[in-house]
């Protein structure tokens, strides 16, 4: 067992207390992986805040890169220093959604038990799959993604979810075609990756909906050719009369009902919703399903851009490698472990498009 340094959420709602936890070494098929930095998501908040449910204690943090520590027996492709990112997508590759390439939806990921312990030896939940919010993580091999030489730590923890969850939204999910309409209701940090995502899919008219006038200046940095304030009256009038249309497509990048009370309202005929902001469970929100069929309009989930770690992280890190995606940009604030309180209250306020917990010496 290896002591290191964990954020331990005891009480939803509450926060977080940092301490010395125990971490297993890894069995088959698990890696060790040291991390250098891990973002706060929305998600993290949202099972911290009891949104989601869970066992508690915990240790959340889904959204970090790092450098292979150790390997456990039968792992191949990796070695000791290897520079990687670490998410939450646990695949066991056999499954039919695995066999489909929707890893993301596996029915039978590899669920061996928590690494994580108390010093005292009661059991310590381990988060999303790999409670990151710590110096070092224990995942299934499939959770990784190698990362090519010259991407900054910090900015690669974004791919992890942030990044890949927006973009994958967008190119393959909603599949966005050169010359359509696009809307993007939130600009906060999975938005402007799903604006991205768009503008790097062709779309001819990208607009971003958001109630802060400051998050529609960022949309426009990031590609978005129009923004429309959500406060307006009717948004989706004002979104259609910039377009000359219906929206092709609508991305929903929050968790907020009215969000999605409104959201067909963007779409032309045809056109599809895809859901990508996660409420709390039992929150609820309604339609017209008259109007979706008389116009044959779709409605789609979307689960982490529904990536393929194999397939998705290479070209993505090669666009920012080519200065192609932004992902330093989406950066707002570097906080220690001992600060996470301080960063989980900055991104609460909305302000902040993605705020690291950066692990230093």
């Amino acid at each position: 067992m290896t002591k290191i340094r964990a954020a331990i959420c005891h009480e939803f709602g509450q926060p977080l207390t940092v301490e010395t936890v125990e971490l297993r070494a890894p069995g088959p098929g698990e890696v060790e992986v040291t991390l250098d930095a891990c973002a706060i998501c929305q998600s993290d908040i949202s099972y911290i805040d009891g949104g989601w449910g869970g066992e508690l204690p915990a240790v959340y943090g889904h959204e970090a890169a790092g450098r292979v520590s150790a390997l456990g027996p039968g792992v191949t492709g990796y070695a000791p220093g290897q520079k990687v990112l670490v998410t939450l997508i646990r695949a066991c590759g056999r499954c039919p959604p695995c066999a489909g390439g929707r890893a993301v939806l596996c029915a039978d990921p590899a669920m061996p038990g928590s690494p994580l312990t108390l010093l005292d030896g009661r059991a310590l939940e381990q988060g999303l799959k790999t409670g990151a919010f710590a110096e070092k993580v224990v995942v299934d091999r499939s959770q990784l993604a190698p990362l090519p030489d010259g991407i900054p730590m910090e900015a690669a923890s974004l791919l992890s979810c942030g990044a890949i969850t927006g973009i994958g939204a967008a190119v393959n999910t909603a599949r966005i075609r050169p010359g359509e309409v696009v809307v993007v209701i939130g600009a906060g940090g999975v938005g402007l990756n799903a604006i991205q995502g768009a503008r790097l899919a062709g779309a001819a008219r990208i607009i971003a909906v958001d109630m802060v006038p400051e998050k529609l200046d960022a949309a426009r940095e990031f590609g978005a050719t129009d923004g429309v304030l959500a406060s307006e009256e009717k948004p989706w009038s004002a979104a259609k009369r910039l377009a000359g249309r219906g929206a092709d497509a609508v991305l929903v990048t929050v968790g907020a009902i009215p969000a999605y009370d409104t959201a067909t309202r963007y779409l032309g005929p045809g056109g599809r919703m895809v859901a990508v902001g996660m409420p709390h469970s039992g929150a609820s929100s309604s339609y017209e399903p008259v109007i979706l069929a008389a116009t044959g309009q779709i409605m789609e989930g979307s689960l982490m851009g529904d990536t393929v770690l194999a397939r998705d992280i290479p070209w993505m890190t090669d666009l920012y490698l080519q200065g192609r995606l932004k992902l330093d940009e989406l950066i707002s604030g570097r906080w220690s472990l001992d600060q996470i309180n301080e960063a989980i209250a900055d991104t609460r306020t909305g302000a902040a498009r993605r705020n690291v917990i950066a692990f230093g010496d």
